[in-house]
């Protein structure tokens, strides 16, 4: 009689197949506790299914080699689908670490198109224990070798493959049941991605997000013209008319928009080792001449960077989930700022950006936008130490854009989006202030951040020095914002201290605090600046800077944010996620928050219930409509009076410098740039910065691409300045 081991079963196919699915819930569980921190808080349902949700789909996919006979395809497809999920699993850990998200299928499909620096981020953001997810590779390798486990196991009969699949759809089925029983409507809803995870598991995940996808390509495909008809109501029910007490006092002027890179608004006026972080900005913020906001919040999504341009362009939100910009900027309709001023204020328009212009696609969006120059990464000098992973060091940036800067044509709107101030917040030693000295807090992250914080302060100054010496300053308005948090929640308790909070007591509702950024919009020579308490966001940046300047009907652009200043703006903020923040009450994850004390509201009065009601209904309606907007691209069906739609085909962004010349040179006498209203001389001279990196010779090592995607040139979009 034969005798057969314990240990047969586990050198039979179905045997590898539970080992494999074995191996790949550890690597799951290990993520739900240690990265994901799912654990934390769980009920009791929570636990049976985080211990449950890795199982059915791991089973159905690995399990799905048992169908094939040839042991040639079996180990392979297994091992191929192992490796696969684990992919999956270590990405979205590593996204999750810097988003505190999880990675969507919209976020998947334009990871070319966000990839550019993410590498630094990403190594960055890697841990040891990230080795154990990867562990059993090595380990499958050396059995191999050491012949310690065969690979040549007869096949299973289709009753044990088709038994094992069944298997893992009753336990897929189970794991439903215990989502539904605790939270009924989990997949219709989808209102919250760690939810999802919880109960259902990353895969899981993964796939509803896919369906999402599918059904928004469908919705698009299936919009009309009279899906306008809903938006334009509530558009015109909610329009706020300009204050006239604002309206027009910037007509006229050039706009310079200064793009502060993860810059929170508690840097501002924050003193660390006696000595202010950002005192440059602290003028500006407090200047008579600024119109500032101390309760202006981000808004983004998971588009966080591309979102925050979007929201600043047209006053619409990013997308639920993913990038808008990345994954529908080539061919979506806009009706933003720079086309807008173009055709009612004959503004010529321009980005200066020291990264990759495909980096979040902006060398398609800007086009659809109207930005009728981008100056990236190919135009100036980007290689040895002048970069780090995202892009040319703000103070070169600035410094690096004056022979741009300097033809074009006057009024002008141009964007500057720095850098420096980006995670990991890591500076050359040579950047550094050696005259200040930031904070010990335990984490390297915060510690970081005022340093990058102090570098942008000065980058900033010295900016401005330049725009004083050459007469921009007068004719100009100066706009600064916070594109998105800067320190994560998983880093604000090490904050809590600095920011003068216990944080043993730091709740989900200071997170929410935590995310106002600066929005300031300096006016020299308006002298009736001041700090403005109302509560306001990134959707309302568009609307604001165009009353001011003096287009005061923007009625009939389709924007869902309202002018900050204006008497009927409303009294509170929706954050991308549904949550919003007031000066009263702050919905936070379905609890309610005193927005003053900052104590969890538990018995609320009736009154204070029916404004609930009404915040939540108008967050629901808000995002509802700048969905339809953007998800449907439903701009592609309406034009404004006086407004003509973008063509993106006449845009192009190689030679920007020479075309700016042959227009200097086409309008002679009529011609509005600096460098001719200098006498045919150059500014440069001027710019006066301490970047260490100034004077060093062009390299053959840089830290980033430098490709111009319209033109294919390596470092210089056919025209750098200063080879």
């Amino acid at each position: 009689m034969k005798h057969y081991s314990r240990w047969d079963w586990v050198q039979s196919r179905l045997g590898f197949v539970v080992i494999l699915v074995a191996v790949y819930w550890a690597k799951t569980q290990l993520a739900n506790a240690i990265d994901f921190k799912l654990y934390s808080g769980a009920s009791v349902i929570q636990y049976l299914t985080l211990l449950l949700n890795p199982i059915p789909i791991a089973l159905i996919l690995i399990g799905s080699a048992l169908y094939f006979k040839s042991e040639k395809l079996f180990y392979p497809i297994a091992m191929l689908i192992l490796v696969i999920n684990t992919i999956l699993l270590q990405v979205s850990v590593i996204y999750y670490r810097e988003f505190t998200d999880f990675m969507s299928v919209n976020v998947m499909l334009g990871y070319n198109k966000v990839n550019q620096g993410l590498g630094a981020s990403g190594l960055a953001l890697s841990t040891p224990h990230d080795l154990l997810y990867w562990i059993d590779i090595p380990i499958l390798i050396l059995l191999l070798i050491a012949k310690r486990y065969r690979f040549n196991a007869p096949a299973t009969s289709r009753f044990i493959a088709f038994a094992t699949t069944t298997a893992a759809i009753f336990i897929g089925m189970l794991t439903f049941l215990l989502a539904e029983i605790e939270r009924p409507q989990l997949i219709t809803r989808q209102f919250d991605s760690k939810m999802m995870v919880k109960y259902m598991g990353i895969n899981a995940y993964t796939m509803f997000d896919a369906v999402r996808v599918k059904n928004v390509s469908e919705m698009k495909k299936s919009a009309k013209k009279s899906d306008l008809q809903k938006v334009q109501e509530y558009l015109n029910k909610n329009y706020a008319p300009a204050n006239m007490q604002y309206a027009g006092v910037a007509k006229g002027k050039n706009v310079f928009v200064i793009h502060l890179e993860s810059f929170q608004q508690f840097s501002i006026d924050q003193a660390v080792n006696g000595k202010m972080v950002t005192p440059m900005i602290n003028r500006i913020y407090h200047s008579p001449d600024t119109i500032a906001f101390e309760n202006f919040f981000h808004q983004v999504g998971q588009g966080k960077t591309s979102d925050a341009e979007n929201l600043l362009e047209t006053a619409t939100f990013g997308l639920p989930q993913g990038s808008l910009f990345a994954t529908q900027g080539s061919d979506q309709t806009f009706q933003a700022m720079p086309s807008i001023l173009k055709q009612q204020g004959g503004y010529s328009s321009a980005v200066f950006h020291g990264n990759n212009a495909s980096f979040w696609n902006r060398n398609n969006v800007y086009k659809s936008m109207g930005y009728q120059y981008f100056f990236d990464a190919s135009y100036f000098d980007v290689t040895g130490n002048k970069a780090m992973g995202y892009g040319l060091k703000d103070k070169l940036l600035f410094n690096d854009a004056v022979p741009f800067l300097e033809r074009l044509q006057q009024p002008f709107y141009t964007k500057f989006i720095t850098v420096t101030n980006h995670f990991p917040y890591t500076l050359d030693d040579t950047d550094r202030d050696p005259n200040f000295q930031t904070t010990v807090s335990g984490s390297k992250i915060v510690d970081g951040y005022f340093e990058t914080n102090r570098y942008l302060d000065q980058a900033i100054a010295e900016f401005y020095e330049y725009l004083k010496i050459t007469g921009l300053y007068e004719n100009s308005i100066i706009v600064m914002y916070g594109d998105h948090y800067g320190i994560s929640n998983s880093e604000n308790k090490y904050l809590a201290p600095l920011l003068g909070k216990d944080p043993d007591n730091w709740t989900a509702n200071d997170n929410v605090e935590m995310q106002r950024v600066p929005f300031m919009i300096h006016i020299p020579g308006y002298g009736k600046g001041g700090i403005n308490h109302r509560y306001g966001g990134e959707l309302d940046v568009a609307p604001t800077l165009l009353h001011l300047l003096g287009i005061t009907d923007t009625k009939e652009y389709l924007q869902v944010g309202q002018d900050l200043l204006s008497e009927k703006h409303r009294p509170m903020v929706v954050f991308r996620d549904g949550n919003f923040v007031s000066k009263t009450i702050n919905l936070v994850n379905d609890k309610l928050y005193d927005s003053k004390t900052g104590e969890q509201i538990t018995n609320p009065t009736q009154e204070m219930q029916k404004k609930v009601a009404r915040y939540k209904q108008m967050a629901k309606d808000q995002l509802a409509i700048s969905d339809a907007i953007n998800q449907k691209d439903l701009l592609r069906f309406y034009q404004p009076k006086n407004f003509r739609a973008v063509d993106a085909k006449q845009y192009n962004y190689s030679f920007g410098l020479e075309r700016l010349r042959q227009l200097s040179k086409q309008r002679a006498q009529g011609a509005t740039d600096l460098f001719t209203l200098n006498g045919g001389q150059t500014t440069q001279p001027f710019y006066v910065t301490d970047a260490p990196e100034k004077n060093t010779p062009r390299s053959n090592t840089s830290r980033i691409q430098q490709v111009n995607p319209d033109s294919g040139d390596m470092g210089g979009g056919n025209n750098t300045p200063n080879p």
